[in-house]
Formats: structure tokens, sequence, C-alpha cells
């Protein structure tokens, strides 16, 4: 029979467990996970109401590239990307830079920016609604604007810029040309990102106010794979605590409705998941949904509307909408159609369940899944679930020869897989330890001579995991919940985690060996970031030069940085994953590889740290430089009228990250 203790609800099992929890030296939390959750700060981070619409007219924008004529979009709002949502659209400019990029309506230009990274050379106009159109990516600024930008990068002789004006500054008309396109910053093809934000920068869907007669779309989204997930200890799919992920056999078309063959046993509380992509007319590219809809025998239980993101904040809330583990180990992209704990974005309408299901035994459940892209081009999916009580069950498989032990967590479970030889009715039981105490679970079921053991780690951290002569420690040292100040210390590292480092609570796991720290793993994702302090166990001499790295399994290294106090060095730490520290001791390279009318181009290089800074210096007066990180070079600009001319001795100055200084003398 299945263990009492762990099929038991939440406060059962915190009852039933107590006298472990006592023995362990341990009291009950409550934090994180499915379960309704004590803290009244974290209830408030999510909200299920949908943020209202900007009273805006259909045909309010101008389209910004190509006003008039058939167009393409390479990315729609809300595509589901690396720690963020996708923020607008990005346009196509037929492979090419410099086409016009118009205004979309009335304004003035309010800011711009210009930067090797992120959305490069990016304008931004403010309209009377109060509204603000973004447009990312350009290659250059025209008008005024652009002369005024270039006076202040010779008045702070940088390229790198950011100017805010006022309202009657630089005012623009529907549709003037206000900029050329380009490939600038984080771009990976010519294109121009455009965005419409509110006063709170809370970016909005474009399509959403009827769309744009230069970009047709009478294309349906395309289902990939749904996915029936387990949320508590005591629920199942298909007889077991694991994400059931259904991929149609043969790929339905766009449009095209799927209902899944079988039923699907499931038991408890219960969540689905979801991937598709979504096509515009005549164009190749995969696109994100704009909606999804989840009704269960006729009832709504879950929607989301992609058209309002906050940012810079919300945005990273990608990670909590969709499965970031499943995404970083099994390369599916599921977005979520619940709402987790931790996510408060306020696209989603759902009922107090936050789209999840609760599957009773002998009960039948009709789900029916809607995923519509911003034209109204819809897509359904629909199958069927059936409650069905757990019950142990056994499977062998002879291939199983002696015992083994491993184990995963999950939310807040603990997962314990012993491979059991015995040809018993029933597996044998597991130990969880602390010290000279033991607490002995009972499996759930079997399955190919595979023992499951499920254990809600709220109860209690033990120290290891015993199956028969196998033991395997623990290796989780603290439970941290989300929405709290929280530190770690031990003899490596010490961690400080603010009330919003995490989506939600952490089972923290870190350790350190001949100079590389380990904390947690890229596999989970942080909200905002974590300050970590490495303590080496030996002298680092040269500290000037050293700084932090992140190292990835197959060796690369990325800059982190670093602040030194005594032998120990802080840095904030956006992802987890491996840390080394690298004295970076070799100057930037660099050589002149073009000259002519264009003006100046140079390749440059650094081995370690990245370039941090650089001056050319003509005759002794400042000329401005532009980078270009993708391909690795410095260049002049035709259109500059304030520098000095491209002739006589010169002077190349070049700093990286750890300092490092190149000085590079011409005669041009």
């Amino acid at each position: 029979m299945p263990n009492t203790l762990l099929l038991s609800p939440p406060r059962r099992l915190l009852s039933l467990a107590l006298p472990f929890l006592l023995l362990l030296g341990l009291r009950p939390v409550s934090c994180g996970g499915q379960e309704a959750d004590s803290s009244e700060e974290k209830k408030a981070r999510v909200a299920t109401v949908p943020a209202a619409r900007p009273a805006v007219p259909n045909g309010y924008f101008l389209f910004p590239i190509k006003p008039g004529q058939p167009n393409f979009l390479a990315a729609s709002m809300g595509e589901l990307r690396p720690n963020h949502f996708h923020g607008g659209l990005d346009i196509k400019t037929d492979g090419r830079t410099d086409l016009p990029v118009h205004a979309s309506a009335d304004g003035y230009i309010s800011r711009l920016k210009q930067s090797s990274f992120g959305y490069g050379n990016v304008l931004y106009i403010t309209h009377p609604n109060g509204l603000v159109t973004v447009y990312g990516h350009l290659n250059r600024f025209l008008g005024p604007v652009a002369a005024a930008l270039l006076h202040k990068q010779y008045e702070k002789q940088s390229y790198e810029q950011e100017m805010f004006f006022a309202k009657d500054q630089f005012p623009v008309k529907r549709g003037e040309v206000v900029a050329l396109s380009g490939n600038t910053g984080g771009s990976a093809g010519p294109h121009v990102h455009w965005e419409v934000r509110d006063a709170q920068d809370n970016q909005l869907n474009p399509l959403q106010w009827g769309g744009f007669a230069e970009i047709q779309d009478h294309i349906a989204p395309t289902l990939q794979a749904f996915a029936v997930e387990p949320l508590t200890i005591d629920a199942r799919v298909l007889g077991r605590f694991d994400k059931a992920v259904f991929v149609p056999k043969n790929a339905p078309g766009a449009g095209v409705a799927t209902v899944w063959p079988d039923t699907i046993t499931a038991f408890g509380t219960v969540g689905f998941l979801l991937q598709a992509f979504d096509r515009y007319d005549n164009a190749w590219n995969k696109n994100g949904l704009q909606k999804v809809e989840v009704k269960v025998n006729g009832q709504p239980l879950y929607a989301h509307v992609v058209d309002n993101v906050p940012f810079p904040t919300g945005t990273r809330t990608v990670n909590q909408h969709v499965d970031y583990e499943w995404m970083m180990t099994q390369g599916r992209t599921l977005q979520k159609l619940f709402v987790d704990d931790g996510n408060a974005l306020t696209m989603y309408t759902t009922g107090p369940s936050k789209g999840k299901l609760r599957v009773e035994a002998g009960k039948v459940y009709t789900v029916e899944v809607s995923m519509s892209d911003s034209y109204g081009n819809a897509t359904p999916l629909t199958f069927v679930l059936r409650g069905q009580q757990p019950q142990y069950t056994k499977t062998r498989s002879a291939a199983v020869k002696r015992p083994a032990l491993r184990y995963e967590v999950t939310r807040n479970i603990l997962k314990v897989i012993a491979a059991d030889p015995d040809t018993a009715r029933q597996g044998a039981n597991a130990v969880l330890l602390r010290g000279n105490r033991r607490l002995e679970l009972r499996p759930s079921y079997t399955t190919q001579s595979q023992n499951v053991y499920l254990y809600d780690l709220r109860a209690g951290l033990p120290d290891s995991v015993q199956f028969g002569s196998v033991t395997k420690r623990f290796d989780r040292q603290a439970l941290i919940p989300a929405g709290t100040e929280q530190g770690f210390a031990d003899n490596f590292v010490n961690l400080s985690f603010a009330p919003q480092t995490l989506f939600d609570t952490l089972y923290l796991q870190t350790s350190y060996k001949d100079g590389l720290w380990t904390v947690q793993n890229p596999r989970q994702s942080l909200y905002l970031p974590l300050r970590v302090t490495l303590k080496p166990t030996t002298d680092v001499p040269d500290k000037e030069h050293s700084a932090v790295y992140s190292v990835n399994a197959r060796g690369g290294r990325a800059y982190v940085g670093g602040k030194w106090d005594g032998n120990q060095i802080t840095f904030p730490a956006k992802t987890f994953g491996q840390f080394r520290i690298f004295a970076d001791t070799i100057a930037p390279s660099a050589r002149l590889v073009s000259r002519g009318a264009a003006g100046l181009v140079f390749q440059v290089g650094d081995n370690l740290s990245g370039l941090a800074s650089y001056q050319l210096m003509i005759g002794g007066r400042f000329r401005l430089l532009r980078y270009e990180y993708k391909n690795s070079t410095l260049f002049t600009e035709r259109q500059d009228t304030v520098g000095p001319p491209l002739r006589g001795p010169a002077t190349l100055r070049l700093t990286d990250q750890a300092g490092n200084e190149k000085v590079i003398n011409l005669n041009l």
C-alpha cells in the first residue's frame, strides 16, 4: 500500500512528519510551492487581472518601415526568449541596412541611446497620448538630434551616450524619417525592433489595435506538444509523479484541430503546459502566440494574453512562465498554462486555483485549449483526463542486477529513485537519515524495477538517503524561501538573497573543488541578481588583474567581474552556475585593416576579459570611433563632421576589463 505519509495533503503531512522534524531539530516551514502560501507578501506578487488596454484608435500608428507596402516580421510581441519576453515587433528590412525609419505618430524625440550592445542605436518618440514608440538596432539617427548627439560624444569623448530631451526640443510629425535601419547592438541580422510603451514603461503589443495592412496573417498557430504535470505530492499523471509530454505522431498543420486519441489518467492537482508557434503569410520564421485559453468541461480555467509586459523587471518573469528547467535540460520550451508561484505578471485570467486543476478519482475532465495569434487565427486542442486513485504498482526489469540510488528535487518534493533487483511483490523501503535519526519511506510505485519514493522537504532536510547497502549524501544545504532577505555562508562562499532574488523556494546546493565554485546549477533561474562572495583557499597574488568568470561545461569563460575585499571577491550573479577566478595580464590587440575614403577600420581583440574602452587621438585631437562587437571592429564614420581629418600622427589606446592597456602609434 502507498505510504500514508507520502500521499497525504500538506497539513496532514506536516502533522505526521512532526516527530521526525523535532528529531532533526527543525521547525515546519511554509514557503513557496504549489499549496497555499502563508506569506501575504508573496501572495501580493501574483496578480491575475489583465491590465486595461490604452484607448488608442485603429490606424493611430503608422508602420515605421515601408509604410503602405507589403512587409514581414522576423519576430512578434511576447515571443519566449532566453531571460525575457520579446518586447515588440522585429520588422524585416529586406536583408539590408539604411532603410528609412518613419515616426509612427506626431510627437517629440524624448530619448536616444547609442550603444554597442542591447538595443544598439535606439530612438524614443513620446506622443501626445502619453505612449512612447521605440525604434531599435538603428544604423544612424537623422536630423538635428543626430547633430546634438555628435557634439555630446565629442564633449564626453565617448561613443556610448544616452540623452534625454525636453518636449519642444525635437518635435516630429507622423511619417517623418527620423533614422536609418541597421543591425546594431544585440541584433542577429538587419531589422528594426519596434515597440509601443506606456508611461510606466510597460511594453504593449502594437498589433492589439487592429494590426497593420503591411503584415498579412491568415495562418493559425501550429501545435508541437502539450504536457500534464503533477504539482502536489499526492498527484499522479499516468500513475507516476512525472511530467507527461504528448507529441502528435503526425504533426498537425497550422489551424488543424487536434483531439488526443487516448484518455489520460491523473489524480490530484495538475497543471497543463503547451508548446506551439505561429507564422505570418509568406514568412518562414516561427513566431510566438498572443493568446491561450483553457476550458475544462466547458468552464474557463485559465487564459493569458501577451499584450502588456512590464519593462524591465517583468520581462525576466518569462523564466517562471515557462518550464525553465525542462527547457534547459530537454530543449523543449513548454509554457505553463497556470500561474506558478513567484509569477507576478498581470496577463493572466484565472480563478482562485490559478489555472491548476484538482482531479478527483472517478471523474472525467474534457480539456479544451485554444491557441491564437494577434490576427485572431486560432488552433484548438482537446484531450480528456480521467481521475484515477493512486495505487501501488510494480513492473520489473531483468536488466536491474544490483541496487542503485539517485534522487532529484522537483518543487518542494524530494523524489528518490532506487534500482531494486528484489523480486518481492512490493519494493523495499528507503530511509532518510539525519545523524542517528531515521525515517522510513515506502515506495509510491515501482516501474521497471525502479522504486520511486516521495517526500516533502518542507518537513525537514535529511543528511543522506539510504537504500539497502547504498547510501547517498543529500547535497541540498539549506531551504531559502523567496520574498525575504536570506543569507548562507560556509568556508568557501557567502550568498546574500534579497527579497526578489528568487521566484520561489530554493533548495540550495553549493560546492567548491580545485578553484571551481558551484552555486546551484544553471537549470534554475534567478529573478534579480544574487550577491555572491567567493573565498579563495589560497592567496590570490595579482588581484588588480584578477576577476570572476562564469564557466560552462565546455570550458567556455565569460567575464563577470567583482570587487576585492582582502582575499575575498564579491560580484552580482545574474545566473546560477560555476565560477572561477582568472588573472588577465595580456593587453588587447588591434591592427588597421582598412584605410580609405570610407574611413578607418581596426580589427580588435582580447584574450580573456574583453574590451572595456578605446580612444583614437589624431594630432592630439579626439576622433570618434564606433565599436561593433559582432565582428570585433572599431571604425570611424563618414558622417563625422566634428572630428579631425584622418591624417597625420595618431594614437589608438585600448583597455580591457582587467585594466591592461595597449597603445598603438600610427602615421595616417
